[in-house]
């Protein structure tokens, strides 16, 4: 599960504060002094019981003037202070109960309640306010995984438990999984996330748990939508490009988009059966596994 790190520090720091600290140290997880000023960072932040109410407050006083991009918001996100470049962003999250309004109108899926899942990244995360989310937390070896859909995986339960106010934790990066469910009641978290510029070609999965297998990739990129969008509207540049992706690019994910794009532009299920037929020996265990998969659904 996540790491437990306790730090017995009672100072109050502003968002402004903790901004600029992390901003003159910087923020690399794999290093252990770094990991831990971070830490201390997010903990003076989350000292201040009342920053993030008066930061909502300013926000919303100032949204007439708004320019729409200064922030970043959803349904559960509020940006405190956006990466800009750098190797690092803070954010809040809102953890709605099962009575909540936004819970009844839209289910918990925004909320990603439900979905077990690792991170293609290291982050901090504390609970500020409330009794936290809950999460049934696993390990696994993410160096023995494949990642195609439905590969067994060897999932190591360790325990359910709530983020609850005050704790703070270190997410490790394609080793802790995690499955959220709903808070108590209304709560709030807040995180320090890694940020770095090989991030979008780290593979992230959801699990079946109960069957101990990968569900699927979670982190596609633009640079596979753009494939399957190039092979799409045709040419046969495009599909050279494609040729030329599926079995050389050093991404298996992006070899995978390409036979994927290849297959798409097919006219019939037996020529999109010899494109995966194809991609099984193409060099990739997981383009391999996940041709098997494509093929099984063709033939039921």
């Amino acid at each position: 599960m996540p790491r437990l790190i306790t730090l017995e520090d009672e100072s109050v720091s502003s968002l402004e504060e903790c901004v600029d600290a992390m901003s003159r140290h910087g923020f690399d997880p794999r290093d252990e002094g770094s990991l831990l000023h971070g830490a201390t960072q997010l903990k003076r932040l989350g000292n201040d019981d009342r920053f993030l109410g008066d930061f909502l407050v300013a926000e919303l006083a100032d949204r007439n003037r708004d320019d729409g991009g200064s922030n970043s918001y959803g349904p559960q996100v509020i940006m405190l202070a956006p990466p800009d470049g750098g190797d690092y962003f803070i954010r809040a999250n809102i953890w709605p109960s099962e009575d909540e309004h936004m819970m009844r109108a839209s289910g918990g899926a925004p909320f990603v309640y439900g979905v077990p899942h690792d991170h293609n990244f290291d982050f901090l995360t504390l609970g500020y306010f409330g009794p936290g989310y809950w999460s049934d937390y696993y390990e696994y070896d993410f160096e023995e995984v494949a990642g195609y859909r439905d590969e067994p995986v060897n999932l190591r339960f360790v325990e359910r438990s709530a983020l609850h106010q005050g704790k703070l934790m270190h997410y490790r990066a394609h080793l802790d999984v995690h499955a959220q469910l709903p808070a108590d009641s209304l709560s709030i978290s807040l995180n320090i996330m890694h940020s770095g510029a090989a991030q979008g070609w780290l593979d992230q999965y959801s699990f079946d748990t109960e069957n101990r297998r990968i569900g699927r990739i979670l982190s596609n990129g633009s640079s596979e939508a753009f494939v399957r969008i190039a092979v799409g509207l045709g040419g046969e540049e495009a599909l050279d490009l494609a040729e030329r992706f599926a079995h050389h690019h050093p991404s298996d994910r992006m070899r995978l988009a390409a036979w994927g794009a290849l297959a798409s532009v097919c006219e019939d299920t037996p020529a999109r059966d010899s494109v995966w037929r194809r991609a099984e020996n193409s060099g990739s265990r997981l383009v391999a596994g996940e041709a098997r998969f494509r093929r099984d659904e063709f033939t039921g």
